[in-house]
């Protein structure tokens, strides 16, 4: 049943969430906050879908032989889980990255204030009534494109396999 509610859930549209998740935040006082951009895109449907299917396949065995061996629950899940699921973490992070990064009309609904406007709300407000200054957008464009690939850059090698030569790397 839960596993249903979530496909349903991957199926409703981002825009279709705005305004229930604006009630939610300013309920909360999180608007013009980095957590009023932040929170709306940590726990998607597809982050959770990708969590569980690579979870469902880790090895039972080798939790089975850390008990043997006396390991807690907690240790389990710092000292192998973790280690073994690292390319997932990574690569949700460069996702849950790409997704707010390049976002337009969420950051716009949760600021009101220039300083917490996002880089891409930005580059639309340099066009004007008088004409637009295609120089500066594009100067824009290549600066919001940096941040994006350099993070793709560094975490790509985590993003490959987490078990290489028979050792956990």
């Amino acid at each position: 049943i839960l596993f249903g509610i979530l496909l349903l859930a991957m199926m409703i549209p981002g825009v279709a969430t705005m305004i229930p998740l604006f009630t939610m935040m300013s309920r909360m006082k999180l608007l013009n906050t980095a957590w009023g951009f932040a929170l709306p895109a940590i726990a998607t449907p597809f982050m959770i879908m990708m969590f569980r299917q690579n979870s469902r396949n880790f090895s039972v065995e080798i939790m089975n032989a850390a008990r043997i061996d006396g390991l807690s629950e907690i240790g389990i899940f710092f000292r192998i889980y973790m280690p073994v699921m690292k390319s997932t973490y990574a690569a949700s992070a460069v996702i849950t990255f790409m997704n707010a990064w390049n976002a337009y009309l969420w950051p716009l609904l949760v600021t009101n204030r220039n300083e917490m406007r996002t880089i891409q709300v930005g580059i639309t407000m340099l066009t004007s009534l008088e004409g637009t200054n295609y120089e500066i957008i594009l100067a824009g464009v290549t600066l919001a494109l940096i941040p994006s690939f350099l993070l793709f850059f560094l975490m790509r090698g985590r993003m490959t396999g987490s078990v290489r030569n028979g050792s956990l790397s």
